[in-house]
């Protein structure tokens, strides 16, 4: 299960406050506002969140947990293994997803060193209640890599489902890693396996 992004993917994570339902073209609007509002607050913060990295555990909870659909991704993370498990292990799993996340990404931000990101057109279909956000992040010395976000409509406004790093979904990524220990050891130990890598995460930031 270990499962590596670019740094760049915690960028997905912002790209959604304020989201209404409109053309797909203000979206890229949204996009560009959000992420220079939070690059923006990570360089004013650096001193403090060097000295003390724990804190980059409030922020994604504050600036970014409210903008994803966690039940939906689970739902699809876990695949035919979501509609056998019961409700206590549904929910047990979601917590643990959702924890894993946001360990991953304070690490990624702690990395996190101004990259440029290019916007592409949004792309959009009428009949489908999804919308991919199109960007390329640019790195000094690097070749760009392409970041896709993939939102859905909830609760009334658009909430993240699966993050596509250089044509590698988040998703697929997770359901094959996740299935393999469930066909092994079953979901109790999946959920028991990501319990011990998050508490695991939570002490490894804390002494970096």
């Amino acid at each position: 299960m270990n499962v590596r992004f670019p740094i760049i993917l915690m960028m997905s994570l912002f790209i959604v406050s304020g989201l209404v339902r409109a053309n797909a073209q203000s979206a890229e609007d949204i996009v560009k506002s959000t992420a220079d509002q939070v690059i923006k607050k990570i360089a004013e913060n650096r001193a403090g969140l060097d000295a003390h990295p724990e804190q980059l555990y409030d922020l994604i909870n504050d600036l970014v947990i409210p903008h994803f659909d966690f039940t939906s991704m689970s739902k699809w993370v876990l695949g035919n293994n979501w509609r056998q498990a019961s409700d206590e292990q549904r929910a047990k799993f979601v917590n643990e997803f959702r924890t894993l996340l946001v360990r991953t990404y304070a690490r990624a931000l702690l990395e996190y060193s101004d990259q440029q990101i290019n916007y592409l057109p949004v792309q959009s279909d009428p009949n489908s209640n999804l919308v991919v956000v199109k960007t390329e992040v640019q790195s000094t010395g690097s070749p760009p890599v392409p970041i896709d976000y993939r939102m859905h409509v909830s609760n009334g406004g658009w909430k993240v489902v699966d993050v596509i790093v250089d044509g590698i979904s988040l998703i697929a990524t997770y359901r094959g890693s996740f299935a393999s220990e469930i066909r092994k050891n079953g979901i109790d130990a999946l959920i028991n396996k990501l319990t011990e890598r998050n508490e695991t995460r939570v002490s490894a930031i804390s002494a970096d």
